[in-house]
């Protein structure tokens, strides 16, 4: 068949950076039904626990990767029983071919609104067919060629999209006028980079997912800050929960499974640059902020939900400072999520308020029902004598959410660091002072260095709560 690779994503400096060459699509093939190889597993019939849906589990070939090397991954559909779904939100499930459990925003998007859904089976490379071999044959394909396609964003973008082609080949069920990706981590991942090559997709919401630096540090291995290194070596060390520690390091090989190392890339004769422009360029598929004006102009809804304290998502300081008008919700005390022995007890993938927030923008892009409303512009000023900081939030659109608080936190830890992912946050109201305008005040500890502040306001509307989040602002 037809590989699918090149095309869309165009290079950032010159047309490759150190050799490294940014992964692209071919959009005509990723498109093409016809090199789905569709093998259906479970045809059209009514679900079990309610027949008024129907579901249809197939297998397809997402692409062949390499030469002699195909991808196949299971899809799962799902629709009301007599109905044509002209929106359709495309998810992610594991790898067992069936129609996985329906719940929450999904299930009520289905029942409530006639939303069609469609699952790729999408799982770390390490556990795709050939089972603990396709990550080191895509590691040793990308240093052979120094070629961006062969990596996990790559990959996982292009699974959504053509879960997308998979949907609309059933032309009697799906009809999809708009389309919206969502998923957290790797799923987030394939959300954006599939939401920002496939111009069929309209909208994106992806959960716990990088979007202007690399996620959990970078794609070479090695090349870590040291002063970083030490620091996660000697929080290791400390943790007085053995169960914990494993966990953080069985954590730490699945994120190294799936990159490169520095042994690696040098054995295959990388200069400095190219290492150092693969860490970055590895993640350019979903890295959102670089294609801004391009999503704009085909009237792309964005909506990010993100943690504080989680390593995947780093830099969200500076995405505060270059784009703050990126719709966002940065849950404060967020995390990834991992092993409760761990210390890990916050995941924002399964908070209530990341779930309602998707049928609220959802509800919003399909059917306009309730308002997107606009990142709030936040205003603060530090009095170190005093021990207090004041807060000034204003809304550009005149949205007045009913719940708004202040949350902040002293002397945080550097990206990548896990100590990060346990930062401590505190949380005050704050008072409505004027039109779409609310203030409060917060003690802040006496010596402390920085100050990071983030604002959280909840709006109701049509029935649905948007929780939408400040940037994250740093005062020294």
């Amino acid at each position: 068949m037809k590989r699918l690779a090149a095309l869309l994503f165009l290079c950032l400096a010159p047309a490759c950076l150190a050799d490294i060459t940014i992964g692209r699509y071919d959009m005509a093939s990723v498109r093409d039904a016809s090199t789905l190889e569709t093998r259906v597993i479970e045809d059209w019939k009514p679900l079990v626990k309610d027949p008024t849906l129907r579901g249809k589990v197939v297998e397809i070939t997402v692409c062949e990767w390499w030469p002699g090397q195909k991808v196949r991954l299971p899809v799962a559909m799902v629709a009301p029983v007599g109905k044509a779904c002209t929106h359709v939100v495309i998810e992610n499930m594991g790898l067992q071919p069936k129609v996985p459990a329906l719940a929450g925003s999904k299930l009520r998007l289905l029942k409530e609104h006639g939303v069609g859904l469609v699952f790729i089976g999408m799982v770390p490379i390490t556990d795709m067919e050939p089972v603990g071999k396709l990550h080191l044959l895509m590691e040793e394909h990308f240093m052979q060629t120094k070629d961006g396609r062969y990596t996990p964003a790559w990959i996982w973008g292009l699974s959504d999209m053509r879960a997308l082609t998979a949907a609309i080949a059933e032309k009697d069920v799906f009809q999809p006028v708009k389309v919206l990706t969502t998923g957290g981590s790797k799923r987030g991942v394939g959300a954006a980079a599939s939401c920002i090559a496939d111009s069929r997709i309209t909208a994106m919401m992806p959960v716990v997912a990088p979007i202007i630096d690399s996620p959990g540090g970078p794609y070479v291995e090695g090349t870590l800050d040291p002063k970083i290194t030490r620091m996660n070596e000697e929080f290791l060390a400390q943790m007085t929960s053995e169960v914990g520690r494993k966990a953080m390091l069985v954590r730490q090989k699945a994120r190294s499974d799936e990159r490169l190392t520095l042994a690696g890339v040098k054995a295959a004769g990388w200069s400095d640059a190219e290492i150092t422009a693969a860490s970055s360029l590895a993640w350019e598929p979903c890295r959102t902020t670089n294609y801004l004006d391009a999503l704009q102009k085909r009237g792309v809804e964005i909506l990010y939900c993100q943690g504080s304290n989680d390593n995947v998502s780093p830099g969200l300081v500076e995405l505060g400072e270059k784009f703050p008008q990126l719709p966002v919700y940065i849950m404060p005390g967020g995390q990834h999520g991992g092993a409760k022995e761990a210390g890990f007890n916050k995941p924002v993938a399964s908070q209530p308020d990341v779930d309602e927030n998707l049928y609220a923008f959802a509800t919003h892009h399909f059917f306009g029902t309730r308002r997107l409303i606009a990142p709030p512009k936040l205003e603060t000023k530090w009095d170190k004598a005093s021990g207090r900081v004041s807060i000034r939030v204003t809304f550009p659109d005149g949205a007045e959410p009913q719940s708004n608080e202040v949350f902040w936190s002293t002397n945080r830890h550097p990206d990548y660091t896990m100590l990060m992912e346990f930062d401590a946050w505190q949380s005050a109201p704050l008072s409505r002072t004027g039109a779409a305008t609310f203030e409060g005040e917060a003690p802040v500890q006496a010596g402390a260095s920085t100050l990071d502040v983030i604002t959280v306001h909840r709006h109701q509307e049509a029935g649905t709560t948007l929780t939408i989040s400040s940037p994250e602002l740093r005062l020294r």
